[in-house]
């Protein structure tokens, strides 16, 4: 999962994107709106987390115009501000989500996850599929057979990333767009290993190939 985080505290923004990077997510981060609303509609991300408070275009303004422009990125609203009405009117503004300053990491990191799941219609706390079991925590996988595999941290952005889209044809191009960040030497061509390194641990048939199309999941009854 790729995500962009526009925070103009240096400090608040190195913790959050260590953090990030640890439970398996790709962080691009910019300090001011500007920055933030041309990232926003440039680059695919799976959600933003955004400062309301940023210098030269503020987060709300950034917000509408992302929504006004049919962005439908889910954005989780960081502020060091909490009167209701101010909640009220970011969520007015298109926000999914919102959390005051200051705020423990793990609740954030668990309102992310919370978030894409609903993006991605899957329900529940843990990521099933086909009896598979993806421990996001410990970046590892369990196997219908009860065996648990340590995952690399990209195998772990590809196999999540999977696993929220079941039955969908996943172009390499997708693929590298939501496990990488913007300043990484993105080569697509690198997705084949981390494909033939999941399908050893979880078996040639997890993941299909699509000939000209891409990978696909697909999610059996």
């Amino acid at each position: 999962m790729r995500l962009l985080l526009a925070e103009d505290d240096t400090a608040l923004a190195q913790n959050l994107k260590e953090a990030l990077n640890a439970r398996g997510y790709a962080i691009d981060g910019v300090d001011n709106g500007l920055d933030a609303e041309h990232m926003g509609r440039e680059e695919e991300y799976d959600l933003v987390i955004l400062d309301l408070g940023l210098p030269r275009k503020t987060g709300l303004d950034v917000l509408r115009q992302w929504r006004a422009d049919g962005n439908t990125v889910p954005v989780l609203i960081l502020t060091a501000r909490d009167a209701w009405y101010e909640k009220v009117e970011g969520f007015e503004a298109g926000a999914d989500d919102y959390l005051a300053k200051p705020f423990h990491t793990e609740e954030l990191i668990a309102r992310i996850q919370a978030l894409i799941r609903r993006r991605s219609g899957v329900p529940g706390q843990a990521l099933n599929l086909n009896g598979l079991t993806l421990d996001e925590e410990r970046q590892s996988v369990t196997t219908p057979d009860g065996e648990t595999h340590t995952l690399t941290g990209t195998e772990f952005r590809v196999l999540r990333y999977f696993m929220l889209h079941p039955d969908r044809i996943v172009s390499k191009s997708e693929l590298t767009d939501h496990v990488y960040e913007y300043d990484n030497d993105r080569d697509s061509n690198v997705i084949e290993v981390y494909i033939n390194r999941l399908r050893q641990k979880l078996g040639k048939d997890a993941i299909q190939t699509r000939r000209g199309q891409g990978y696909v999941m697909e999610k059996h009854d």
